[in-house]
């Protein structure tokens, strides 16, 4: 992608990236404080976000915030309570980039229990839909406000031993539509789905122990795609699927 964003895109804009600690979302919160974000730092371990904020903060981009909750165990009231303090805390919410995931090695299904099923199920497409639903009038309040959801290779090709991982990712691609059509009465709010494409990120090294990594683009090749569909510049673009699978490697393994 050639966008070339502005400096200043994400001035005083607030957004929430789940997920921030490692790979595409730590690349995604750094490139967002760069243009002028507020950024909320979520994850699980509090740790590689304080490392994170760290680095935002020498670097000289707006001061981030932190919010620690495992999606997994998170009740209904968890997630309200974060949506309160966010409105509490900084006054308004301008957008979500929903990158946390559970993190996956392939199996075939008779191998996976329920027990898997509802782990991933829940932290890659349920508590996504909770954390939007929680935000929603910290949303519609903003004057222009995008949440990007993000899918996978295999949710929108479904393959072989990708299983529950795959099903739900492609629940977050039908989620996508189904929000964006909702919002049809909200011109100002927009909902999108990334597929990342193959990365050298945490999960893809899980999944492709024996890659030669040198091969793949780093979580920072991909900023454009989330920096044009986070700013104003996307506005009125909703209910689509990018996929910035790049050219030369193999995204269906």
């Amino acid at each position: 992608m050639n966008y070339q964003p502005s400096a200043d895109l994400l001035q005083n804009r607030v957004i929430l990236v789940t997920g921030a600690a490692h790979g595409l979302g730590r690349a995604a919160a750094l490139a967002f404080a760069a243009h002028g974000a507020t950024v909320i730092l979520h994850g699980r371990r509090e740790a590689p976000l304080n490392a994170l904020y760290d680095e935002i903060q020498q670097a000289g981009y707006p001061k981030p915030a932190l919010f620690t909750l495992d999606l997994m165990s998170a009740s209904e009231l968890e997630f309200r309570a974060m949506a309160q303090a966010i409105g509490d805390q900084l006054g308004r919410l301008d957008g979500i980039l929903h990158n946390a995931a559970e993190r996956y090695r392939p199996a075939p299904l008779e191998l996976q229990s329920l027990e898997h099923w509802l782990r991933h199920l829940r932290i890659n497409l349920a508590a996504a839909a909770a954390i939007t639903r929680a935000c929603a009038p910290l949303l519609k309040a903003a004057p222009d406000a995008s949440v990007i959801m993000t899918s996978e290779t295999h949710g929108h090709r479904p393959k072989a031993y990708w299983g529950a991982f795959a099903v739900s990712k492609a629940g977050v691609e039908a989620l996508v539509k189904i929000q964006a059509e909702e919002w049809e009465l909200h011109p100002q709010l927009r909902i999108n789905a990334v597929i990342p494409g193959p990365v050298r990120s945490p999960q893809r090294l899980a999944t492709h122990p024996g890659e030669d990594r040198r091969r793949l683009p780093g979580p920072g090749d991909l900023m454009p795609w989330y920096l044009y569909l986070m700013g104003p510049d996307s506005r009125g673009v909703t209910g689509k699927v990018f996929d910035c699978s790049w050219a030369g490697t193999d995204s269906g393994n």
